[in-house]
């Protein structure tokens, strides 16, 4: 999903027209993704190799059932013994390799991948990406500490909102859930610059009701979206 120089200026003309009303601040970021989740893959893989050759042990699994790992012929009874045990080793872990790479492969994909990890964890992980934007871009600084920032991951299908000091010791979390819903509805339906300006209208009025324009009111961040 990309936003291309009109959707920017839409987002950018919202922002401003929002903190007309406000002495409030709001920022804007859509990161594609914020973690490529390779630990969740391999841990999928590892989890499913180890368990996969044992599930087969009831079924009589033996190193027959693989090409190349027949004993053959034998010379005797002793031989043969050292010769099978040797051969199921090699093809328990022949099918552990091959569990492993598959779920590797298949974990490549972006929507296998997004299902094999927990939504507690995609959560998580953006919340955390969302409070480094928000220390990074400076909003923890603004003078009377109402910067508000919205946050949208597109790979977790996630939205955060993160309100500064002042606005978080009036407002519970509950109030910004209209902006989250109204930016995740539009984001499903592929309307990313749609989503960003309703969420910030919704925004801008739980900062007016609280924290009305001031005299002088400078704008203390950039009014734009910022894509990651």
């Amino acid at each position: 999903m990309k936003f291309g120089p009109e959707e920017h200026a839409h987002i950018t003309a919202a922002i401003h027209e929002a903190e007309k009303t406000t002495s409030g601040e709001i920022f804007c970021v859509f990161a594609h993704r914020v973690s490529g989740y390779g630990d969740v893959v391999l841990a999928w893989a590892a989890g499913l190799a180890l368990t996969v050759p044992l599930l087969m042990i009831p079924f009589g699994f033996n190193p027959a059932w693989l090409p190349g790992f027949s004993a053959g012929w034998t010379a005797a009874h002793l031989a043969a013994t050292e010769i099978t045990v040797g051969l199921s080793v090699a093809a328990y872990a022949a099918v552990q390799l091959f569990v492993f790479a598959l779920v590797c492969l298949i974990g490549s994909l972006p929507a296998v991948r997004r299902w094999m990890t927990p939504r507690t964890l995609r959560a998580s992980r953006c919340r955390r990406a969302a409070m480094n934007q928000f220390l990074a871009h400076g909003l923890h600084v603004t003078e009377n500490r109402t910067g508000v920032l919205i946050f949208a991951s597109e790979f977790d299908h996630h939205v955060e909102i993160v309100a500064d000091e002042a606005i978080h010791g009036l407002v519970g979390p509950e109030v910004w859930m209209d902006a989250v819903a109204a930016l995740a509805g539009r984001l499903k339906q592929d309307r990313a610059a749609e989503g960003y300006e309703a969420a910030i209208a919704l925004c801008g009025q739980v900062l007016a009701a609280h924290f009305p324009p001031a005299s002088p009111d400078p704008n203390e961040l950039p009014d734009r979206l910022v894509e990651i």
